[in-house]
Formats: C-alpha cells, sequence, structure tokens
C-alpha cells in the first residue's frame, strides 16, 4: 500500500538488509564468528541460518585474519562474502588482511583484481564492554586508501546501505555502533534507496554546524533541540561516509552558517575531527566567524564503569556548551 511504514529496530534493518542480499544475489554469504547457530554477538542474523542453510550463513574459528583472508579469496573467486567481525577492536587481528590484501590488490595487480567484500563490525562505547570491545578505530580504516568506509547511524542507512555496498568493486567496510542496535525508528514498506556517496543533512539550521557520525549523530540532535529554546539554530551534518568524505556538503554547509563544531567518538588526536577540521580550513577558512571546534572521546582506554563510560563519551550536554560558547564568544 503506497505510503504505509513499518517500525523496527535497527537490530532488525540490520537483519532485513542481509536476508535481501542473500535473496537478490545467489553469490552473497555472510561469514563470521557465532553469526549462525547462536545468531550474531549482536542478534543481528538471528534465524539466518535456518532460513539459508550453513552454506550461506558460516560459522567460523576465532581467527579474524583467516576468515578475513578467505572472505578476501572469495571475493576474487566472484562471490559476494560479507564478513563480521565482532568488535572494531578485535578487525586488528585482521588488519594485514584488510590493509595490506584487500586495500591494495587492485594496485598492485595494475587494476586487474577487484576485492568486492563487505566488513561489518560493532563499534563505539556506551554498552559497559570495557576497553578491548568499546573502541572507535572506524578513523584508522579511513586513513586507508582502497577502501570505502561507511558509518551508518539512522535505520533507513542501516537497511538500505549493504546492498549498494555488495555492489561496490573494491572492499567497503560498514561499522555499527553497538548502542543502535536498540534504537527504534520506521520506514517506508518499500526498500529504501540509499547511497554511499554523499553526507546527508539530518537537520537545517543558520548559526552553526555540527558535524557527527553513528550514535553521535542523536547527541548532536539532541543538543541541537536543546539550542533552539535558546535562540541558536543549529545543522546538523551526518557523514554518513569517512571514506571518501563528502567535502562538497561539509564546506557547502559551513559556508552558510559560518561556524563548525565536530563531534566524534574516536580519540581526538589524529581523528575524523581533525581531518574535518583540517579541509574546513583549507577549502572554507574566509568563510570562517569563528575556530573550527572539535569534541572527542577522552584519551584513555575506555572505562568499565558506567559513570566514567559515559563522562569518557562526547554527551548532548557538554556538544550543546561547546556550541553555545563558540555562537556567544563570537557572535
Amino acid at each position: 500500500m503506497t505510503g504505509a511504514t513499518t517500525s523496527l529496530t535497527y537490530r532488525e534493518a540490520s537483519r532485513e538488509a542481509l536476508r535481501e542480499a542473500l535473496q537478490r544475489d545467489e553469490r552473497v554469504f555472510l561469514m563470521g564468528e557465532d553469526v549462525g547457530r547462536y545468531g550474531g554477538c549482536f542478534a543481528v542474523s538471528k534465524g539466518l541460518l535456518e532460513e539459508f542453510g550453513p552454506e550461506r550463513i558460516r560459522d567460523t574459528p576465532l581467527c579474524e585474519s583467516g576468515f578475513t583472508g578467505a572472505g578476501i579469496g572469495a571475493a576474487l573467486g566472484g562471490m559476494r562474502p560479507i564478513v563480521e567481525v565482532m568488535t572494531v577492536n578485535f578487525s586488528l587481528l585482521a588488519a594485514d588482511q584488510i590493509m595490506n590484501t584487500a586495500a591494495t590488490l587492485l594496485h598492485m595487480s595494475g587494476g586487474q583484481f577487484n576485492v568486492p567484500l563487505v566488513i561489518r563490525m560493532s563499534t563505539g562505547g556506551g554498552k559497559q564492554l570495557a576497553a578491548q570491545h568499546s573502541h572507535s578505530l572506524e578513523g584508522w580504516y579511513a586513513h586507508i586508501p582502497g577502501i570505502k568506509v561507511l558509518v551508518p547511524a539512522t535505520i533507513e542507512d542501516a537497511r538500505g546501505m549493504l546492498w549498494p555496498a555488495l555492489q561496490d568493486p573494491d572492499p567497503v567496510l560498514m561499522f555499527e555502533n553497538a548502542t543502535l542496535y536498540n534504537s527504534r525508528g520506521t520506514l517506508p514498506a518499500e526498500r529504501p534507496t540509499v547511497d554511499i556517496r554523499t553526507a546527508r543533512v539530518r537537520r537545517a539550521g543558520s548559526d552553526l554546524t555540527l558535524i557527527s557520525y553513528s550514535a553521535s549523530l542523536f547527541k548532536a540532535l539532541a543538543a541541537a533541540e536543546q539550542l533552539a529554546d535558546e535562540g541558536i539554530s543549529c545543522e546538523v551534518l551526518d557523514l554518513r561516509i569517512l571514506r571518501p568524505l563528502d567535502e562538497a556538503s561539509i564546506l557547502r554547509s559551513v559556508a552558510k552558517t559560518h561556524r563548525a563544531l565536530i563531534v566524534d567518538e574516536g580519540w581526538r588526536s589524529g581523528s575524523i575531527a581533525a581531518e574535518v577540521s583540517a579541509r574546513i580550513m583549507e577549502g572554507a577558512f574566509w568563510e570562517l566567524d569563528a575556530p573550527v571546534g572539535r569534541l572527542c572521546s577522552a584519551e584513555v582506554p575506555m572505562p568499565y564503569a558506567h559513570h566514567l563510560e559515559q563522562a569518557a563519551l562526547p554527551q548532548a550536554d557538554r556538544i550543546a556548551e561547546a556550541a553555545r560558547a563558540l555562537v556567544k564568544s563570537h557572535g
């Protein structure tokens, strides 16, 4: 029915994206730790083993380097593998496969071999999973040529980004913040069409641009709502793609508002926030009415204790405070 909508969680949207890909292309299969019988560490693949069988939903040993390498080999052999790494911290065990093999083969083969591989993983803090399961390292991977880095925050992007990622001839990494899996939203009954090239303005504004991605996007939106009550109009830009960055959308928004605050769950040193800030300074310096601001996670291993973890992460009230200071001190 035209206009019909469906209510679902981010987890369910991700599962529907997997189901659709498996239905649409027989070359697609999912592999990773606990993706089959257990249903996925975050229950994203629950029920898919029963629906598609063990040939296409493959449980793997606890060896990220081994099964990521197997995924690369399958992609080279004509398949369309989706490799799930439980958390971004564990992806470091497969960093050699991702950086030295998947990202470089097209270049090193003189354009002969593409690697059409999608790697999914959870990222971010806020679930009290401690330092070895809670960091935001997607900015590290955004440093590497030869791959795309997607950070879906909304239900729509969780549902719609996987299929175009599978159509890409080169490796695509998808980072899903673990705090988003229970979030709920609505989608049109028909499958959403989502591009994996451009950032998206989630709230229009005129006084300051809040630039963020993933779970921090919603904290930026909450801060913008709070600041609106004070007469400060914030534009909220969801980066969505960290490599390649949609520089044009960033500069266009800053040229409109003349101020920018970047909210990034990664550490401040060498961060995505640093890269975005540099690009604004290079491309929109004369548009700025104030220095570019950055709000990132505390530069510590992520704490386990809830109050310390929350203190380490960017929060809406701190975003509002930083934005307020940026506008009022440079009004």
